[in-house]
């Protein structure tokens, strides 16, 4: 199989076109279990104030993937590193449909976390197969495949489970996972860094790599704060639609489909971004994402006018944090390619880390004060994020 080479031509829009379909598939893993809490936690016999862990764990699992297994892309042959941070997937997803009580699920949802993060293996490796001028379209497309799979995988397996059962769900989903990594073990061209340093030295230099680029604190802050508002609005809104507007579980799965239209971001902000726009579109960005929770306010009732005003609200939204990504990490990929997967974590991580207090918020202000306390702390993060890019220099 052929060496990554010195970068004189496009990507090939068939690779492009696996990538972004292999992202989609491993990142919708984080988040197949969502809407299936109830009954997992049933069968597993966790208590119902423990059944958050499925999710958190999974995101704990994430989180320490992409801070210890994510900058060995820098260290180590990137192929061979997913390859084996899929098996980790498969073998998780086979396991978890099988445990009879809580802790071996448990487990399973944290090393399913702890391999998915090959998605952020392949999003850098993505451009190492691009010129500098084609990168923002070649990341707008792979992230266009990854933030499919986040936005399908509830939906899929409200669904899936609907026909087969929640196990259904896992097992499908491996099979899926192996099909795709022995295609990628046999496609994708080798790509071997030119390590500096050990992982020891690698591991530690994470932090100096946050404390000292500040591009890469800034698009960090400003995704952690739009994802925070994602996580917390798709955390509450299941719970609203059905307490407030009374819809089945089919119909809530309706509902996510219609957030999918906000993928349709991605591609446009990464085209935009290789003609300089980056600094705008960050601003609009934020702006959307925060008007996307006052439009949730216009109608204060029950109506299908209301709901139609929620639908719009969750695409934006979608929207705005999808083309956000695009441009935070075509942002911080220009820091330079030895550096790239390591970057890439601290990114996501921080990410990530948004995602979760969000997650967290939206329960508990939802339970304390319904929708109304939800969406301002919801507003209040692009609030945050506004203020912060305001004192960004040209």
């Amino acid at each position: 199989m052929n060496h990554v080479q010195s970068k004189t031509n496009t990507v090939p829009n068939w690779i492009t076109l696996l990538l972004a379909a292999s992202c989609g598939v491993i990142v919708a893993n984080l988040y197949y279990a969502q809407p299936l809490i109830g009954l997992i936690s049933a069968d597993t016999n966790l208590s119902p104030a423990s059944a958050g862990l499925i999710v958190t764990l999974t995101q704990i699992g994430y989180v320490l993937g992409l801070l210890f297994i994510v900058p060995l892309s820098d260290l180590i042959e990137n192929r061979r590193l997913v390859i084996s941070a899929l098996t980790i997937v498969i073998c998780a997803l086979v396991a978890a449909p099988l445990a009879h009580n809580a802790l071996f699920f448990l487990v399973a949802a944290m090393f399913i976390g702890l391999g998915s993060v090959a998605a952020q293996i392949l999003v850098p490796y993505a451009t190492y197969l691009t010129t500098e001028d084609q990168r923002g379209k070649v990341v707008g497309n792979v992230m266009s495949g990854l933030l499919l799979g986040i936005m399908l995988a509830r939906p899929i397996a409200s669904f899936v489970t609907d026909i087969w059962g929640w196990q259904a769900v896992f097992y499908l989903s491996a099979f899926i996972t192996a099909a795709m990594t022995l295609l990628l073990s046999l496609v994708l061209p080798e790509r071997k860094p030119s390590p500096t340093m050990n992982y020891g030295q690698l591991i530690s230099s994470l932090w100096l790599l946050f404390k000292t680029k500040a591009i890469l604190r800034r698009r960090a802050f400003y995704q952690a704060c739009l994802f925070g508002a994602f996580s917390l609005f798709w955390t509450v809104v299941p719970l609203w639609l059905t307490s407030y507007f009374h819809l089945s579980q089919q119909g809530i799965a309706l509902f996510a489909l219609a957030g999918v239209a906000g993928a349709v971001a991605a591609p446009i902000a990464g085209r935009l971004a290789d003609k300089g726009w980056t600094r705008r579109l960050t601003g609009l960005a934020i702006v959307i994402a925060a008007l996307s929770f006052l439009l949730t306010h216009l109608i204060q009732d029950n109506s299908t006018i209301s709901l139609a005003m929620l639908v719009v609200a969750g695409i934006t939204l979608d929207m705005a944090v999808s083309g956000n990504l695009v441009l935070g990490q075509r942002a911080i990929y220009s820091l330079g390619s030895e550096i790239r997967g390591r970057v890439n974590g601290v990114f996501m991580a921080v990410f990530f880390i948004g995602g979760a207090i969000g997650s967290a918020l939206g329960g508990w202000s939802y339970a304390y004060g319904g929708w109304m306390l939800a969406s301002l702390l919801g507003l209040s993060m692009p609030v945050a994020a506004l203020l912060y890019y305001l004192t960004e220099k040209n």
